[in-house]
């Protein structure tokens, strides 16, 4: 069976009556705090409103409509704002039960002690195994892994962290009901708890009073390590070495590397976000650092209770003894005391000194995070984190040299695997900037040269030579900064920020150097002589040296098409190639998911970046270099969304080389790293994924099918032009701007950046990927994930039934395309055309209005029935019925949500006055948040 192939008797089954019965107590217990604590009106407003949607839905009543429409319309402002709000804690505490009974069937599924899911590290290890991968070559595998998700903020996490910090307490007061065999007594008391929780929910505002500022944002990404991840990573660790020793025997030596790592963007990424400055990278980093160090003091103290072994009891080895003896001048020097503290106790003593020094690196950067111009002469503890290993790998050789492995394999083991993946650094920060800023600068800085020729004039091949002689001059530039102009003394200042971060806290503390919009080689070779400016790059007597890590982006079709040209210059550029083999050689892509998504349409962006992904390993391997994708996914289907396991597993054979790199944005976050149980899971299917998708690493991989390809190929053409004749269609933007929520997405204080590039540019061009499929997600439009589908299809098979049965082959052997159409269906599914109708109303223009969504409702009919003829189904998602139930369940409200929305609109957009005006707003801004909470998209 393909692995992509949902599989009955392996589901884990979250649609049970448990699920139903908590959300359940969840409406009643949300129930009783708003009978004591709204207004009086909003609980019958919230359950009529619920009930007459709920029969609209069954069946259209004109009649119906127009009373509850009259209903919404009487509703002053902050009794609507209270109505939105009980519907968003609704979808709030329901994702609680889902999950919480989502973990509870996966944790009877290992205490029934059978396979376990597809996905699960057990199924995975136990399948190669049966299928004759031998423990050396799982172990080559395993030594290649990179798994890298990238946290970004935009859009950032719509939930505030005190609104996610309560939701965690709920999850927990529920799960642990669940697990234990309480009396009726105890379950009063934790229905009470659980009351309390929700009471505090409601009497929390979840909409910020404020934009987010930069630093806020890092904030909101550093939260998912101290609630979620530093918890949960040794813990995948310890699963996945449980997993080789049932598939391979306990007497197995494969040895699993900390082979995960996070990144972020978070601070770096300046591309369109003016609020992102060098002083903010610097802060950044210096904030991951502090929450990293943080973590490893808290539990070196866990550590120094636990390692109380005397040595009268047991014999250190001789290594470690002597590592104590050479402690002795630190103790007398930095610490102040003598070294007869835990004399008797050895480990306690290292450990306290582990314990200073890591102390003494957060006081010094906790000094730079205040006074950023602290002197750079603080005492450091550690000079990096490769010391602080150094340390603990004598403490535990040590321990397991006397016997005590058991102890070494415990918390230390912990502590470890979390040096290990973190460092100094917590993440990997990479820096994004669009390259027009970067030719800029450099024009500007070959113009300040005396006689030097117009930069922008010269062909590609000319600005190719005149940065490689540059690069390796010695002396490229003689530059006054105080002369150039603010956005290129800016540019620089970011590469001077990079290398002096990278020498206070960590060469690894930058991942890549992201630039957007590449569609030359020169842009490229333009951020390497910037970088050389900065001492990141150059050539010495000694030869190249490159402390820099450029990863293009390819965004549009078109420089998704233009791919190979772009980077064949590059790796054909000697100069280029010796800084490339100087850092590694390893060359990072990223591929654009949202931008070619909103340029050609879904179908075309994802036959492009399949075919981009091929043509660009193909390349580097060609040329001797390693590649590695990375994929710049967004939260929703219209921008790379969907299920990470399924994700990587379509991508092309023979492309994921045991490293894949992802961002993780939005909701996303929350849904999959909030909850550590979760966090577990999550990982543990992407982990999974990425080892099924490298197999590639120690076996020749399948030949793709030709004909799979060539029809690709025409689907691919004939989606792009059913797409492009949708926008390029009279009246398109108007329609999108008036029938969406989009202009006040702009005014949602949920992300520090702009929606739109040029402020005043409303184009498809300046517009954001993110409000884009944001603004019709909340119409229940979704067309960025499915418009065009149908149509290809349709023009491609005809009524041709040979052709609709090698669809359905494709769809059952194809992994790629199989991703697509099941992604098509859950878009589909969230989307609902008559919702959509009811937003045409906020159109000034009514037949352009009734024009447009002819098209598009004609198109979700005609994608809607070729899907399901290729999937052989009779319903959407039919394959996955807990997902499908969990969706409907969310419609009961969200319809209501939806028609609140058009009203708030319609008032908000007709006031004459801007005091009028601004009442609506409020509660229109909690509609927006509502329902993406619904949806669970943010875009």
């Amino acid at each position: 069976m393909n692995d992509l192939t949902p599989d009955s008797s392996e589901r884990l089954d979250v649609s049970a009556p448990s699920a139903e019965k908590d959300i359940a107590l969840f409406a009643n217990l949300l129930g009783d705090v708003l009978r004591e604590y709204s207004r009086k009106r909003v609980l019958v407003v919230v359950e009529r409103l619920r009930d007459g949607f709920l029969t609209l839905r069954e069946q259209d009543d004109p009649e119906l409509r127009a009373k509850l429409m009259k209903r919404i319309d009487q509703l002053d402002p902050q009794t609507l704002s209270e109505v939105i709000r009980a519907y968003t804690i609704y979808f709030s505490l329901a994702h609680i039960a889902e999950e919480v009974q989502s973990f509870l069937a996966r944790r009877s599924r290992i205490s029934a002690g059978g396979r376990l899911w597809r996905g699960s590290f057990d199924h995975t290890l136990r399948q190669f195994a049966e299928e004759g991968v031998s423990a050396e070559r799982f172990q080559t595998l395993l030594d290649r892994l990179v798994y890298l998700p990238v946290f970004t903020a935009h859009p950032t996490e719509a939930k505030r962290r005190t609104t996610l910090e309560t939701q965690r307490r709920i999850f927990l007061l529920m799960l642990d009901w669940r697990r234990s065999v309480l009396n009726a007594e105890e379950e009063q008391d934790r229905m009470a708890e659980i009351l309390r929780e929700i009471q505090i929910l409601w009497k929390t505002d979840e909409v910020r009073v404020h934009k987010p500022q930069v630093t806020d944002e890092v904030r909101q990404g550093l939260y998912f390590f101290h609630a979620s991840l530093f918890e949960t990573l040794p813990q995948i660790y310890r699963n996945l070495e449980r997993a080789v020793r049932r598939a391979y025997g306990p007497e197995s030596d494969i040895r699993v590397p900390s082979f995960v790592a996070f990144g972020s963007w978070i601070g770096g990424d300046r591309d369109g976000n003016p609020f992102v400055k060098p002083d903010t990278t610097a802060l950044a980093v210096r904030m991951h650092c502090e929450e990293a160090l943080t973590e490893y003091i808290r539990r070196v103290k866990a550590l120094t209770r636990i390692l109380s072994h005397s040595n009268t009891l047991v014999q250190p080895s001789q290594a470690f003894l002597d590592s104590l003896d050479e402690d002795e001048d630190y103790w007398l020097g930095a610490m102040g005391q003598t070294p007869r503290r835990y004399y008797h106790e050895p480990y306690r003593r290292k450990l306290a000194i582990v314990r200073h020094r890591l102390e003494t690196n957060l006081a010094r950067v906790q000094a730079r995070i205040a006074h950023p111009e602290a002197p750079t002469d603080i005492i450091k503890g550690y000079d990096d984190a490769e010391s602080v290993l150094s340390d603990l790998h004598l403490i535990r050789d040590s321990l397991v040299s006397h016997g005590d492995a058991s102890a070494a394999d415990g918390p230390l083991a912990d502590l470890i695997r979390l040096v290990e993946s973190f460092g100094f650094h917590l993440v990997q920060l990479d820096v994004r900037q669009e390259s027009t800023r970067h030719t800029a600068a450099v024009t500007e800085l070959f113009a300040r040269q005396p006689g030097a020729p117009f930069y922008e004039s010269y062909t590609e091949p000319q600005k190719l030579q005149a940065l490689a002689q540059a690069i390796a001059h010695p002396y490229p530039f003689l530059i006054d900064k105080g002369t150039l102009t603010p956005d290129t003394r800016e540019t620089l200042e970011v590469f001077e920020v990079m290398a002096r971060m990278r020498a206070e806290i960590s060469a690894r503390v930058f991942g890549s150097y992201v630039i957007s919009m590449t569609h030359h080689a020169s842009h490229v070779m333009e951020v390497m002589l910037l970088a050389r400016l900065a001492g990141l790059a150059g050539k010495t007597p000694k030869g190249w040296h490159c402390d820099i890590r450029i990863a293009p982006l390819f965004e549009t079709i078109d420089d998704l098409e233009r791919i190979d040209t772009v980077m064949s210059a590059l790796f054909d550029n000697e100069t280029y190639a010796a800084l490339l083999k100087a850092s590694g050689n390893l060359q990072e892509v990223m591929l654009g998911y949202s931008d070619s998504c909103k340029d050609g349409g879904i179908m075309s962006s994802a036959w492009n970046l399949y075919e981009a992904q091929e043509k660009i390993v193909a390349l580097a391997e060609g040329r001797g270099v390693h590649c590695r994708l990375f994929h710049g996914r967004g939260g929703t289907i219209g921008r790379g969304g969907g299920p990470t396991h399924e994700s990587i597993l379509s991508q092309p054979d023979d492309t994921v080389h045991g490293q894949i790199k992802f961002t993780e944005q939005g909701e996303v976050l929350s849904y999959r790293y909030a909850n550590p149980e979760t966090a577990l899971y999550e990982l543990t299917m992407g982990i999974s994924g990425l080892v099924k998708a490298s197999r590639c690493v120690i076996e020749p991989p399948p030949k793709p099918r030709k004909d799979y390809l060539g029809i690709m190929a025409e689907l691919a053409r004939c989606g792009e032009e059913a797409y492009r004749e949708l926008v390029d269609a009279e009246g398109l933007l108007d329609y999108f701007y008036e029938v969406t929520p989009v202009d006040a997405i702009a005014l949602l204080n949920i992300g520090s950046r702009p929606s739109h590039r040029k402020k005043a540019d409303r184009s498809l061009n300046s517009i954001r990927a993110i409000p884009w499929v944001f603004g019709w997600a909340q119409s229940r439009h979704t067309i960025p994930a499915w418009y065009g589908i149908g149509s290809a299809i349709e023009r491609w098979r005809g009524g041709d039934l040979e052709r609709l049965a090698k669809l359905q082959k494709m769809y059952e052997e194809w992994p790629f395309f199989r991703a697509i159409l099941s992604n098509t269906q859950m878009s589909l599914f969230k989307a609902e055309m008559h919702i959509a109708a009811s937003y045409t109303q906020l159109a000034t223009d009514k037949d352009r209005a009734a024009r447009i969504y002819g098209l598009i409702a004609a198109e979700y009919e005609r994608t809607r029935t070729q899907v399901l003829n290729i999937a052989g189904l009779h319903g959407l998602m039919e394959e996955t019925p807990d997902l499908q139930l969990s969706l409907a369940r969310r419609n009961t409200y969200l319809d209501p949500l939806n028609h609140v929305q058009i009203a708030l609109l319609q008032r908000y957009r007709s006031s004459p006055d801007q005091d009028d005006r601004e009442q609506w707003l409020d509660p229109l801004l909690r509609s927006i948040n509502a329902v993406a909470a619904g949806m669970r998209n943010t875009g």
